[in-house]
């Protein structure tokens, strides 16, 4: 049974950070008879809401934690330091991992960066979120680092960010349940993958044209009454005899002796007939 005989609707969930705007657009545009449901769910939450079916595809942070989840990856995002404007940091482009050694790194509980060891030394306390997080970077308390998506997320005046080098990124995904590949969820694959509307995926190819159809067309608009190639006949004068005259007739009356029989040759020569 296909998606669109059994959703009625299409769900989709998408964790912090993730802007789907774009692709609900083109959904919009492309499938308006299908409503697009937008669901926000946490990061650990993401994959439970999926196996639940709380969503039929959803923008996750990869890795999906098991095989029964499919998953393509989309694009990788710069990850960055966030810190007072005033901080020293604001006053360079970019810094490394190092540049963070004396730095109070706050590591909440819902990081979506995959630490071997986070720079910088640690806080007494882990924050619950990173939104948390953020709040105590304002108050002066440390700095943190995350997905660019995530600083804009939780933008604030006071705050700015730069880009931080030799540091784990975060990738982001679409993913859904393996086993509930449906129509719309491979619809919804499409448009996130650039797949044009007049896309001819899933629709027989148009079969190819055999190779010596146009030769043969080609042959039987330059060959004379006579059955053989006339060396100047085209598609709008007969071969073997003038414009408009019809190549079975000798120009000096009789029928289409062997002037005609012989093609162009003998039957173009100002109507005159062998022999003489």
């Amino acid at each position: 049974m296909t998606g669109s005989e059994t959703t009625p609707s299409f769900r989709l969930a998408y964790v912090p950070g993730v802007t789907p705007t774009k692709w609900v657009r083109i959904w919009n545009e492309r499938l308006p008879d299908v409503p697009l449901a937008l669901v926000a769910v946490a990061v650990d939450e993401a994959f439970g809401v999926l196996r639940a079916g709380g969503a039929d595809a959803g923008f996750v942070r990869l890795p999906v934690d098991g095989e029964d989840l499919s998953a393509i990856p989309l694009y990788t995002e710069t990850t960055v330091v966030v810190i007072p404007k005033d901080h020293v940091i604001a006053a360079v482009e970019q810094v490394s991992a190092a540049d963070l050694a004396d730095e109070l790194v706050l590591h909440p509980l819902d990081d979506t960066l995959d630490w071997e060891a986070p720079p910088g030394r640690p806080a007494i306390e882990r924050p619950e979120t990173t939104a948390d997080a953020v709040e105590l970077v304002a108050a002066g308390v440390g700095v943190l680092v995350v997905p660019q998506s995530l600083a804009r997320l939780h933008h604030r005046r006071d705050l700015t960010y730069r880009p931080v080098s030799d540091v784990p990124e975060s990738r982001v995904g679409l993913s859904w349940p393996q086993e509930e590949t449906t129509d719309l969820v491979e619809e919804f694959i499409g448009i996130v993958r650039g797949r044009t509307v007049n896309s001819t995926r899933g629709r027989p190819p148009t079969p190819p044209q055999p190779k010596g159809k146009r030769a043969a067309a080609g042959g039987a608009q330059g060959k004379s009454a006579g059955g053989r190639t006339g060396g100047k006949a085209t598609a709008g004068k007969p071969a073997g005899g003038r414009s408009g005259k019809p190549a079975g007739k000798n120009p000096r009356g009789g029928s289409g002796g062997a002037g005609a029989a012989k093609g162009g040759k003998g039957g173009a020569k100002r109507g005159k007939p062998r022999g003489r």
